[in-house]
């Protein structure tokens, strides 16, 4: 059994914001060819997709070729939309989550969904939270980790995540508009450097802003094997140890504590790493993600995971057991005993 936590989807068609309200800024898809399309913002090119970025029954037909039981599903992270004013963003958010639990309720073995909130306006956000658990059935949200340029322990997000953990939703986190990406205008980097520093400063600013202490029940997750976190974990722990001057204002408890409070993904692309990364935090706090479509995830998801050689309880948890607790799941509704 294979839970693929990290992968993400678009509706076939978007609304032309732009053409019909003069709202620039928003993603449109333009269908070029045959199971082909480009994500433009403002006339611009983004990214071209194919296929099975909307279609569920290609997702279906390449996670059986792959060997994968069961798709979490997240939007794009820049379908955010947290610059925007926020009733734009709410129009848009509840348009993708409308089609993600749509998607699942077609297809509920094979498909588990996450929401879009509109993270720039509280109340908003709180409230169409409450609408993807309570009326869509959806599993939890995807966040970004920052809003706006604000950390996740700003004060005027804490009701969100306060929400989260009384609504019971799981809380995936994705970088976006990464940390320095004035200084990477080239290779590639805000991919290869400013995502892992960017997901690290989210998982040190929700610790030692005091977030995780105050909300002891919060299951919250984080992609591509928590970026630069587990590597710099020891410079992080001893910082702390030596400086708590500075790094203990907020909150006096050690980050060592919160390992065995967040969850991550497998997609470190590395046996070593992954041998490292649940050597660090331990098979139950590791679960399989991929990428999933895109061409930096893992083209076949689990392969990292089957190649390190782990005992097989070890492999069924990082494989589907982690994902399940993290969504609070049973496992009967795949099939699991």
């Amino acid at each position: 059994m294979k839970i693929d936590v990290h992968t993400h989807i678009l509706p076939e068609t978007l609304p032309d914001f732009e053409g019909t309200h003069g709202w620039r800024g928003f993603v449109r898809l333009e269908h070029h060819a045959p199971g082909r399309a480009r994500m433009t913002i403002d006339g611009k090119l983004f990214r071209e997709i194919e296929r099975n970025s909307w279609d569920p029954e290609t997702r279906i037909a390449e996670c059986d070729r792959d060997g994968v039981n069961v798709q979490v599903l997240s939007t794009v992270p820049v379908m955010f939309g947290y610059w925007a004013e926020a009733p734009r963003a709410l129009e848009l958010a509840r348009r993708l989550n409308d089609h993600i639990a749509g998607v699942q309720a077609a297809r509920p073995a094979r498909f588990v969904g996450l929401g879009t909130i509109p993270m720039q306006d509280t109340a908003l956000a709180i409230a169409e939270m409450e609408r993807c658990i309570r009326e869509l059935g959806l599993a939890g949200i995807e966040i970004g980790s920052n809003v706006n340029g604000a950390n996740l322990d700003h004060p005027e997000l804490f009701p969100v995540f306060e929400a989260a953990q009384e609504l019971g939703a799981a809380v995936f986190v994705h970088p976006w508009e990464v940390v320095g990406r004035e200084r990477m205008p080239k290779y590639w980097l805000p991919w290869l450097v400013g995502m892992p520093a960017e997901t690290s400063l989210a998982i040190c600013s929700l610790i030692f802003g005091g977030v995780l202490e105050r909300l002891p029940r919060l299951r919250i997750a984080f992609a591509h094997g928590g970026g630069a976190f587990p590597g710099t974990f020891g410079r992080i722990a001893h910082g702390f140890d030596v400086r708590p001057d500075l790094c203990a204002v907020d909150n006096p408890v050690p980050p060592r504590e919160y390992l065995g409070r967040i969850t991550v993904d497998s997609l470190v692309h590395d046996p070593g790493m992954l041998r490292y990364l649940v050597d660090l935090m331990g098979a139950d706090r590791v679960a399989l993600g991929s990428d999933y479509p895109f061409p930096l995830g893992e083209a076949h998801p689990g392969q990292t995971i089957e190649s390190c050689g782990f005992p097989e309880a070890t492999r069924a948890r990082l494989l589907h057991g982690t994902a399940l607790e993290w969504l609070a799941l049973p496992g009967e509704r795949f099939g699991l005993p």
